[in-house]
C-alpha cells in the first residue's frame, strides 16, 4: 500500500516517512502543494496524508496556501475518491468543515502521537501485507506538535553538562522540535560531545560552531540568525545548557506563544505557590535588586528579564538580532530595549508575556560568578546611555 504525505515542515516528513515504512507502507513525501500534486499523478498513492497550511514560493516571495488546493484538485479537478487524511495543525472549525464537504476521509488535529496517525491510517485502507513471519512492531507513543520550533543552546565548555540524556531524550520524543547547539569557541571536548549527540538525532539536531569565544549574547545571536532561515520553523526559542529551566517549562512557553498573540514569551522564576524554585540565597538578593534597576531603565514592569528561557515568532527572530548587542550577557535586556524603540512601549507590553516556571533550579557551576553579577550594573548603564 502506497501513502503519499505532504508537509512543509521536514522535521514531521521525516518522522512520518519512518514511522510508516517500519509498518510496512510504501512512502513518497512532498514538501510543497506543486510537487505533492506531482507525485500524486505519478506515485498513485492509496492514500493521501496532507498538512493543510503550506506556503508556497511565488517569484522570491512567500505566499500562504492552504491544503485545500490539493483537495480541490482531487476531488473536483480530477473527480479521484483516492482517501485523503488531513493532519494539521489548523483547528479553524471553519476549514475542517470545508475541507469535509469537499470530501476527506478524516481530520486529525495536532499535537498528534504517531500511533493515532498510524491507527486513522489503518482504518482507511487497512494495513499493508506481509509476507513471512510477521515481526513484532513496537508502539511509537512519540508526538508531532502543532508548530515546528527551533531552539538555540550556547555552549562554552559544556562538555559534561551535554553528556545528559535529556537532550538526547528530548529530541527523540518531541518530533517537532529542532536543537541548534552553538559551540562558543569551547577550549574542552564540547564540539566532540555535541557532534555525538547530532550523531544520534540528525534529523532533529544541529551544530552551529564559532571558533572564537564571543560570549553568550553574540553565540544566541548567531544561532538565531542560522535557524532564521529555515522556513519549516514557526517559532524560535533560546534555552541554556545547564537546563536551569527544565524542558516541560519551555514547552509550556511555545503552548503560550501558540494560542496567543504574543510575540515573545519568556520564563519567569518569580516564585509561585506549588512550584520548585531554588536558588542561592546570596545571589538571589543580587538578582533581585539587578532586576529593579533594570525595570527603571527599561520603563517596564518585567521581573525576570534574565532568565534563560525564551521563545519568539519569526518577526522577532529575524528584525531584532541582525545587529550585535553591546553586552555579553544581558542582551534580553537590549532586546526588550530594540523592541520599545521599534514598536513603542505601549505595544511592547502587549507584545511580551512572562510566564512563571514551575521549576527551575541554579545549576552548580553556572559560568556566572558573583563578581560577575557585580559588573552587571557597569553593563546596565552602558545599555541605558546606548539606546536612550
Amino acid at each position: 500500500m502506497k501513502i503519499l504525505a505532504i508537509d512543509d515542515q521536514k522535521l514531521i516528513l521525516l518522522s512520518v516517512e519512518k514511522r510508516l515504512t517500519e509498518l510496512g507502507y510504501v512512502v513518497e513525501t512532498a514538501t510543497s502543494i506543486e510537487i505533492g500534486i506531482q507525485l500524486f499523478n505519478s506515485f498513485q498513492p492509496d492514500l493521501v496524508l496532507l498538512d493543510m497550511n503550506m506556503p508556497e514560493m511565488s517569484g522570491t516571495d512567500l505566499v500562504s496556501c492552504t491544503g485545500t488546493e490539493v483537495v480541490k484538485y482531487i476531488r473536483l479537478f480530477m473527480r479521484n475518491d483516492t482517501p485523503i487524511l488531513v493532519m494539521s495543525g489548523n483547528t479553524d472549525e471553519h476549514v475542517i468543515m470545508q475541507n469535509f464537504d469537499l470530501g476527506v476521509n478524516d481530520y486529525l488535529k495536532k499535537p498528534v502521537s504517531l500511533d493515532e496517525m498510524a491507527a486513522r491510517i489503518k482504518r482507511i485502507i487497512g494495513a499493508p501485507k506481509t509476507s513471512g513471519v510477521k515481526s513484532e512492531i513496537k508502539t511509537d507513543t512519540r508526538i508531532l506538535q502543532k508548530n515546528c520550533v527551533g531552539v538555540v543552546i550556547p555552549c562554552y565548555n559544556e562538555e559534561e553538562r551535554l553528556s545528559s540524556e535529556a537532550f538526547k531524550d528530548f529530541a527523540h520524543k518531541n518530533l517537532g522540535y529542532h536543537l541548534c547547539f552553538v559551540n562558543d569557541g569551547s577550549t574542552d571536548n564540547t564540539l566532540a560531545v555535541l557532534n555525538k549527540l547530532k550523531k544520534e538525532n540528525p534529523a532533529n539536531i544541529s551544530i552551529y560552531n564559532c571558533k572564537q569565544n564571543g560570549g553568550k549574547a553574540e553565540a544566541v545571536r548567531q544561532g538565531i540568525l542560522h535557524l532564521v532561515k529555515d522556513q519549516q520553523l514557526d517559532y524560535i526559542g533560546f534555552l541554556d545548557a545547564d537546563l536551569s529551566t527544565d524542558f516541560r517549562d519551555f514547552d509550556d512557553l511555545v503552548k503560550t506563544i501558540e494560542s496567543s498573540d504574543f510575540k515573545i514569551v519568556s520564563g519567569s522564576r518569580i516564585a509561585r505557590m506549588g512550584a520548585n524554585i531554588t536558588k542561592e540565597s546570596a545571589r538571589k538578593i543580587i538578582s533581585s535588586t539587578i532586576n529593579l534597576i533594570i525595570q527603571t531603565i527599561l520603563g517596564m514592569p518585567f521581573k525576570d528579564t534574565q532568565c534563560g528561557a525564551k521563545v519568539m515568532d519569526r518577526e522577532i527572530a529575524s528584525n531584532m538580532f541582525n545587529k550585535k548587542f553591546v553586552t555579553k550577557w544581558l542582551f534580553d535586556v537590549e532586546l526588550f530595549m530594540r523592541m520599545k524603540k521599534h514598536y513603542g512601549k505601549k505595544a511592547v507590553k502587549k507584545m511580551i508575556c512572562e510566564q512563571p516556571l514551575k521549576r527551575w533550579i541554579h545549576a552548580d557551576g553556572s559560568k556566572l560568578s558573583m563578581r560577575d553579577s557585580l559588573k552587571i550594573v557597569g553593563q546596565l548603564a552602558q545599555i541605558a546611555v546606548h539606546y536612550r
